[in-house]
């Protein structure tokens, strides 16, 4: 088997090493230079790889020896080299795609615009808190190739997985799945909002009725999609009493099937604040609950998470103004779900990489709360064109 591996960040390192077991031929590129991966490469230095750096590169590879390519969740494919992959009619993956075909063990796949690492850690806690073995994997901790090679059968791979990663699969078939929402993001990379669902999709697209779909409810995108899901369904919703699924009714959470009716914790007893979090704990649940976990571990994680790093984090207090990271959240819908989440008078640090988003409802979502704007990186001046208006 002879395997090229795109990219030599996190995934690409992690494919090379567990290719390393299977004892295929590997080939590796990277469009930057051998110097400014030196530092990279020392982790797989005893791992014989071809290398071509540059794409001037490219045309040294031997194409007609390929069997596949794993591309890295962030190339895109309009690079020289997928282009390259494509024209040869190379099939081009990416590392979730083929972590699926090595392994047994059973993926449990979070996935939306925003609360997939908060969800994907609040299950990894309910599955440790259980006792059953796992791995929490995909865009958290080494890289999911690896950790679908090397997990025994028992063990459950908790991944969080991106429309990047998506994009680039054909069988990919979790368990369980979990969309959180799904709004506008990544147009930069997918081109059109359609492209970008479509990507989403792909977490549910091959399930069957053994496993699981944990959605949103309230995201009007994906219960219009929901008919076409083949899975046991399990719906959550932050707004409404529910005839199935997990809700809020009276300050306490529930999760109804049929006549059965479990009360699973009182709302003000979640850690982490917001409403997007109630939400986030909410699709935790559905996975914990298809996982089979009891509804005493599942609420006692709820009580005690504090939170994941960057994203809403409390990181202290100075002169009774209290200092808020949320450095994660990088689009317009995860800062409003930030601003709602919190009552106080907001002083807003805002801006960065331009992901081509609209900004009008992220102004509006102020609401006099946000009493001073500071702007910075590409997106800071249309920012300010759109804060202007209002």
């Amino acid at each position: 088997m002879n395997v090229l591996v795109v990219g030599l960040g996190v995934s690409g390192i992690a494919c090379i090493k567990g290719l390393s077991k299977t004892g295929a031929n590997i080939y590796a590129f990277d469009d930057s230079n051998e110097e400014k991966l030196r530092d990279r490469l020392k982790e797989v230095e005893d791992i014989e790889v071809e290398y071509f750096f540059g794409n001037e590169e490219i045309n040294k590879i031997k194409f007609g020896n390929l069997d596949y390519a794993i591309k890295s969740p962030g190339i895109k494919y309009e690079t020289p080299i997928i282009e390259k992959l494509v024209k040869n009619n190379i099939e081009v993956i990416s590392d979730i795609e083929a972590a699926y075909r090595v392994t047994n063990s059973p993926i449990v796949s979070i996935t939306g615009t925003n609360g997939k690492t908060t969800t994907t850690t609040l299950i990894g806690e309910m599955v440790r808190e259980s006792k059953k073995p796992y791995k929490v994997t995909g865009n958290i901790g080494f890289g999911i190739y690896y950790d679908a090679l090397t997990a025994k059968e028992e063990e459950i791979l908790v991944a969080e997985v991106s429309s990047f990663q998506l994009a680039g699969t054909s069988k990919y078939k979790p368990h369980i799945s979990v969309i959180t929402n799904i709004t506008p993001d990544h147009l930069d990379y997918h081109h059109t909002v359609e492209n970008y669902i479509e990507a989403k999709f792909k977490n549910v697209i091959n399930q069957d009725e053994n496993d699981y779909a944990i959605l949103n409810y309230e995201d009007e995108t994906i219960r219009n999609y929901s008919d076409k899901i083949k899975a046991k369904k399990i719906f959550f919703s932050s707004e409404r009493i529910l005839e199935d699924g997990i809700f809020s009714e009276k300050g306490q959470m529930f999760y109804r099937t049929g006549n059965n009716k479990l009360f699973i914790i009182n709302t003000k007893d979640i850690f982490i604040p917001g409403k997007h979090n109630l939400e986030n704990a909410m699709a935790a649940c559905g996975a914990a609950i298809a996982l089979g976990i009891d509804v005493m571990v599942i609420s006692k994680v709820l009580r005690e998470f504090k939170g994941v790093e960057h994203r809403l984090e409390f990181t202290g207090e100075y002169k009774k103004v209290k200092f808020y990271n949320d450095s994660k959240g990088t689009n317009p819908d995860a800062s409003i779900k930030a601003i709602q989440g919190i009552e106080k008078p907001i002083i807003l640090i805002a801006g960065g990489y331009d992901k081509k988003s609209s900004y009008d409802d992220f102004i509006k979502a102020f609401d006099n709360k946000v009493k001073a704007l500071i702007l910075l990186g590409q997106t800071a001046e249309d920012i300010q064109k759109c804060a202007l208006k209002y």
